[in-house]
């Protein structure tokens, strides 16, 4: 499968999987941030700017207030249910779009121990609420 950078993506196509650092820098060049993860999830602590679209079984529909061009940036807590929507969003026609590896805590190795930081553990800004 192809990855990509921005427009040209095909529904054959894999998220480009980003940092949380390069994340904030497609954040300050005009990209969305999404974070799919639950109301009370997004409500505990999130990156400062993002908006919550919980990722469910009709993720893609619930993403139509965005045109298929937008610039969006995906993200969850560890980076599996951000890496689901970003392939429904590409499955639907998407075009420019990144997800988050590391979400907001960061990955993990098969002991549970942190692998990379995510989102919180990098210091970059987070907001609650």
């Amino acid at each position: 499968m192809l990855a990509h950078r921005g427009a040209n993506v095909d529904a054959m196509s894999e998220p480009v999987r980003i940092s949380p650092a390069e994340a904030l820098a497609k954040m300050n060049e005009g990209y969305t941030y999404i974070d799919v993860r639950t109301p009370d999830e997004f409500a505990e602590l999130r990156p400062a700017g993002s908006v919550n679209v919980p990722l469910t079984e009709d993720f893609a529909s619930q993403m139509t207030a965005y045109p298929k061009d937008a610039k969006l940036v995906l993200g969850c807590r560890s980076g599996n249910r951000s890496m689901k929507a970003a392939r429904a969003l590409i499955a639907a026609g998407y075009t420019d779009l990144f997800e988050q590896r590391t979400g907001r805590d960061g990955s993990k190795g098969a002991f549970g121990e942190v692998t990379e930081v995510g989102w919180t553990k990098a210091g970059l800004p987070t907001e609650k609420g």
